[in-house]
């Protein structure tokens, strides 16, 4: 008889757990699944976001015995993963942004004023930060992304991708400069109306 699943645990403890009981690992599953999913469906879309998370999940459950058990959250090494899974997706995700480019935004029915205020918002920017997105270089793209979309601090980033955090900053720096740049050197989200 297997125990039962230590909901609580921290992510090092089911690894090492996993390599005597490997139901233990579905527990990260079950944490990180869904993130994972809305960052790389943001990304890529929807269709092959599922694909690649179960990708990504095979893969760290046949390497866990290599896992750096000092780290105790696995959501970095997790987001490393995916984003090198994503790399061979790098054609996709940037006809993805161009494609977005070219997608008109929805029509406002609403009264002058509130027009006025919709359009300050990051909807209607999608365009352009879409066109910025594309022209990123991938590797600058994915500090970009996994810091907004992945919700990881720079040190995390640095982990996932295998970089000092020093190039976290560096990386992140330039893409923010040229994704400002593209967007007219505002925020749309800080806009008063």
């Amino acid at each position: 008889m297997t125990a039962p699943t230590p909901v609580g645990f921290r992510d090092d403890e089911l690894i090492r757990g996993s390599l005597a009981d490997p139901e233990q690992f579905a527990e990260l599953f079950d944490r990180y699944a869904g993130m994972l999913y809305r960052y790389v469906s943001r990304r890529l879309g929807p269709e092959p976001a599922e694909d690649l998370v179960g990708e990504t999940f095979l893969i760290a459950f046949a390497k866990r015995k290599k896992y750096d058990m000092s780290y105790t959250d696995a959501r970095p090494w997790l987001f490393g993963i995916v984003t090198k899974l994503l790399a061979r997706h790098h054609r996709r995700e940037a006809t993805r942004y161009r494609a977005l480019l070219r997608v008109p935004t929805d029509e406002v029915t609403e009264s002058p004023v509130e027009r006025v205020l919709t359009g300050v918002t990051a909807q209607a920017a999608r365009p352009l930060l879409a066109g910025a997105l594309a022209a990123l270089p991938a590797r600058d793209r994915d500090v970009l992304l996994l810091i907004a979309w992945g919700d990881l601090a720079y040190e995390e980033v640095a982990q996932a991708l295998s970089i000092p955090v020093g190039t976290v900053r560096s990386r992140l720096n330039r893409a923010r400069r040229k994704v400002r740049a593209a967007l007219g050197d505002t925020n749309p989200m800080l806009e008063e109306a």
